[in-house]
């Protein structure tokens, strides 16, 4: 993949579509004459002034790749959070608007604010990350191995910034990276005295977690202790033993919740299971940092498991967080009549939580809601969804306190409470709804209060507009329409994935309950319907030798034994516990679901085909979301166009150069390598080998076939269920439990317990297993069972080949996304990175979704020039820079121009395909 090539593809598309979602898009100048709007799908600062007419376009200015929040330092300089860029774009507002220096943060940023005394700027990022591990900022507090394959770290992060000395490293110096112990952190906020900032956990978890079916006792007498490998468990299968038309039930594991009260871990049959539970789940939702002394003073739990924004009473510092409470402790969708439960239309509340002096407390915006009636009952309360609010988001407080604004991002509204009636939960959401505020356009996602003119501003990002509402009349006065380079078919079809009302009868559900901007919610859900049919697998299996797929079969039987079996091939449509697949890079993958059961539906039977096997989840809508009826195939043809572009960003784990450390090496060599790593298939061939006894023989890493884990076939592993071979393009966001017993399908030994963890879900259907290293010793590739060859041992190579799946292939090379600033005094850290920048532009690359041939990245430079604003693009064949008219500069000119004060020039590697639009705008 280094090889430089002379001419770039020409097939490539110009726009990659990541679903970023926004956090704080809008922001004013203190003084009210400015605001100030990311575009984010246009990678753009927006700068208006504030007139007696409406919004008027003052400056655009180019900043990082999927920008999602920004703040202002002062009246000179504002600050702009890029998710895909991992940086941060410093804007100076002297003379003409530009950049004028980038600074290199961990993994997806998300939100900035400043506060302490001297003010300190607090960027929230993942735990991981190239620039984490820069030698630029070796002797940081904080910096350095995330240690990914390590108990007890933390999984989130806040990169602390002295604004007035940002030094002259690559990528500025930060004070201190704070860790704390939770997931990827979102949203930040600040007390009214500036002292203390406020940290959000983004998918904070709920205390659930999952128990393996290996630990569940194999009867239906659910009182009945069995002990399975020295772990004594409560007693057998949850039940029903069969489906409504009588076909046995494959076996599966459970999910349990942690009870505060007693302090067990709890089946919904209210069993203990805390001896199957290596673990705790502290649930750090909130933590409370003082911003002068850069430590943590306190936390919170129990605010919610999805936690979008917060905001602060500026008159009582009462904390309010957004957010959305999932309901993954109930089974099963469809009318709940054969398996005695459902979910449907009840899977995540819509929330804001209140944090008082320490005490937590939540208020359900949806209580109006009765769920008891779905809606196929003739009772049901068909106004409902008039009333209802989805996704909560930004939120804004009155200056005297009284009152919050929130975005409803599913809803196309404001909500508008009393805070003493939020607080109080007094307040009745009929009556209230009164007040809400409708906003034309879709999907508002920031907010911003201009009492002084009795207006506020709202970004609606469905739209990519900016909308001026009177606060009194509560009427639209005024728009300003964002650039949107966005294909039609992707702003025609993001509704389908957040409409509540579109998509559920009483407006609180939608797609995004579980598949939070397109990707995922971090839970395990047991999603079956007891009341639907068996259907039959059209998907070819691994299993070509006849004698493979009889042992499979026997073994299936066996593990079914309690109540005969069907074939292994089937689709039953019990499943037990799956951890929620993310809906990105999902065009090349085939059929979908962990079995691949959505290759059967109403629109069709196919094993290979992507749409086909999408559009079958139309019956979701009414089984899960709790609609009246299916999607229509029109509708579903118009989400299918849209979610099936969306992609994943590039692996923040492996090395901007493309390529592997050591370790991934070794662990890439062993995947790919002639030794064989299938111990089931070696045991029933003997010593016959082929290419599909190595991990890549199932787990296929193809990019010329867009294919990165999944070749599109089943397999059976010895489990009670066959599963469709899924990808492993997103192992390093799954890091963050660890603690596991002994598992009969486990070599290892049980970890023993190992306290508190991140997660409650790790590798695997089910998020049971713990880690990588440990779901390799699976007796899959046991060397028992694989007639001499040594396999996975000793634990160095699982711990290698653990190491490469979390740097794996992907559909964009780690270098999209990722700038520098080149300024006059920071030449000699810059310039390299520069050269990177501009080597990996060359560098051939490989991907089916880029159009097959193409580069690792297209170089777009900015600069302004003499009170001008000029955009380069990077020439590969010439090694020129060139303008949209066609003339050049070298790249030693180029760099030149930097060394003179306020011609600063900013490099970004961008998607292949993308550089002339992001540059030239065409």
């Amino acid at each position: 993949m280094g090889a430089s090539v002379g001419a770039q593809a020409q097939t490539k598309p110009n726009f990659i579509a990541f679903e970023t979602g926004q956090v704080r898009p809008l922001a004013q100048s203190a003084d009210g004459t400015r605001l100030f709007a990311v575009n984010t799908p246009n990678n753009t600062l927006e700068i208006f002034r504030i007139t007696s007419t409406g919004l008027q376009l003052e400056s655009r200015v180019p900043v990082g790749m999927e920008p999602v929040a920004v703040a202002l330092r002062n009246d000179n300089e504002v600050w702009v959070v890029n998710h895909l860029s991992d940086s941060v774009s410093v804007v100076s507002l002297s003379g003409t608007p530009r950049v004028v220096r980038t600074l290199l943060v961990g993994d997806e940023p998300r939100d900035i604010v400043f506060a302490g005394s001297p003010a300190r700027a607090f960027i929230t990022t993942a735990h991981r990350g190239q620039h984490l591990t820069d030698a630029s900022i070796a002797g940081v507090p904080g910096a350095g191995d995330p240690k990914l394959t390590t108990a007890g770290v933390g999984r989130s992060d806040v990169w602390v910034f002295d604004p007035a000395n940002l030094g002259n490293q690559l990528g500025g110096l930060p004070l201190k990276i704070m860790n704390f112990f939770s997931d990827t952190p979102r949203a930040l906020a600040v007390s009214p005295d500036k002292n203390t900032v406020y940290v959000a956990a983004f998918k904070s978890g709920n205390q659930t977690t999952s128990v393996n079916e290996e630990l569940v006792c194999d009867s239906f007498e659910l009182n009945k202790p069995c002990t399975i490998k020295e772990t004594t468990v409560p007693g057998g299968r949850l039940g029903p033993q069969t489906n409504a038309e009588g076909k046995p039930a494959p076996k599966a594991g459970l999910l349990v919740k942690y009870d505060k009260a007693s302090k067990k871990w709890l089946d919904e049959k209210g069993r203990d299971w805390t001896k199957a539970v290596m673990y705790t789940l502290p649930d750090k939702d909130v933590f409370a940092v003082d911003a002068n002394a850069l430590t943590e003073k306190s936390f919170f739990s129990g605010l919610g498991t999805t936690l979008f924004n917060m905001a602060v009473n500026p008159t009582t510092g009462k904390l309010y967080v957004s957010n959305t409470e999932s309901n993954n402790m109930v089974r099963f969708e469809g009318p709940g009549k054969h398996g005695g439960s459902t979910v449907q239309g009840k899977i995540a509340l819509s929330r804001i939580s209140v944090v008082n002096n320490g005490q937590v407390t939540t208020r359900h915006l949806n209580k109006h809601i009765d769920y008891s009636k779905l809606a196929d009952n003739p009772s049901f309360d068909w106004t409902a969804k008039n009333h209802s609010l989805a996704f909560p988001m930004d939120m804004a407080v009155t200056k005297d306190g009284r009152k919050l604004y929130v975005t409803a991002y599913g809803s196309s509204k404001i909500g508008v409470f009393n805070t003493s009636e939020l607080e109080a939960d007094t307040f009745n959401p009929r009556t209230a709804s009164s007040n809400y505020i409708d906003v034309t356009g879709g999907g508002p996602a920031g907010i911003v209060l201009d009492e002084a003119r009795g207006q506020m501003y709202v970004m609606t990002r469905f739209d990519n507009a900016v909308k001026v509402i009177n606060l009194s009349s509560k009427a639209e006065v005024g728009v300003a329409k964002l650039p949107n380079p966005e294909p039609a078919h992707i702003v025609a079809g993001r509704p389908f994935l957040y409409d509540a009302k579109l998509s559920s009868a009483n407006g609180e559900s939608a797609c995004a309950s579980c598949h939070i901007f397109g990707d995922e919610d971090a839970l395990a859900w047991d999603l079956g319907n007891p009341d639907d049919v068996v259907t039959k697998s059209p998907i070819p299996g691994k299993f070509t030798d006849p004698t493979q797929f009889a042992v499979a079969k026997v073994i299936f039987n066996v593990k079914n034994k309690i109540n005969g079996s069907d074939d292994p091939k089937d689709f039953h449509p019990m499943k037990g516990p799956m951890v929620t697949q993310s809906l990105r890079g999902m065009r090349n993958q085939g059929a979908m679901h962990w079995r691949g059961d959505r290759a059967t539906g109403e629109f069709g039977t196919d094993a290979f085909d992507t749409t086909i096997s999408f559009k079958n989840f139309a019956g979701a809508f009414a089984g899960l979301l709790g609609n009246k009826e299916h999607m229509s195939e029109e509708g579903m043809n118009i989400f299918a166009k849209f979610i099936l572009d969306v992609q994943y960003p590039p692996n923040p784990v492996r090395n901007l150069d493309n390529s592997l450390t050591p370790a991934q090496k070794r662990g890439s060599d062993f995947y790919f390598g002639t030794r064989p790593s299938d111990g089931f298939k070696i045991s029933l061939l003997g010593s016959t080998l082929s290419p599909n006894n190595n991990c890549n023989g199932c787990h296929t890493i193809d990019a010329t076939k867009g294919q990165y884990g999944s070749n599109g076939m089943q397999s059976f592993e010895g489990i009670a269920q066959i599963f469709k071979i899924p990808h492993v393009r997103n192992m390093y966001q799954k890091v963050g439990r660890f603690g596991a017993p002994a598992q009969p399908f486990s070599t290892a030994k049980g970890s023993g317990f190992l306290g508190d963890q991140v997660r409650g879900y790790g590798f695997v259907h089910d998020g049971s297993a713990d880690t990588l290293a440990h779901f390799f010793t699976v007796r899959v590739f046991s060397p028992t069972l694989n007639s001499g060859f040594p396999l996975f041992n000793p634990d160095a190579t699982r711990r290698d080949v653990e190491a490469y799946m979390h740097a794996v292939d992907s559909d964009l090379a780690p270098i999209v996304g990722q700038q520098v600033t080149l300024t006059a005094s920071n030449a000699a850290t810059a310039g390299p990175r520069v050269t990177l920048l501009m080597n990996r532009a060359k560098a051939a690359f490989v991907s089916k979704e880029l159009g097959g041939n193409t580069t690792e990245c297209d170089l777009v430079a900015n600069v302004v020039e003499a009170g001008t604003a000029r955009s380069y693009l990077f020439n590969v064949s010439t090694g020129n820079f060139e303008t949209s008219t066609g003339t050049s500069r070298t790249d030693a000119a180029l760099r030149g121009l930097a060394a003179t004060a306020g011609q600063e020039v900013t490099y970004t590697c961008t998607p292949p395909g993308s550089g002339k639009r992001i540059a030239f705008g065409s």
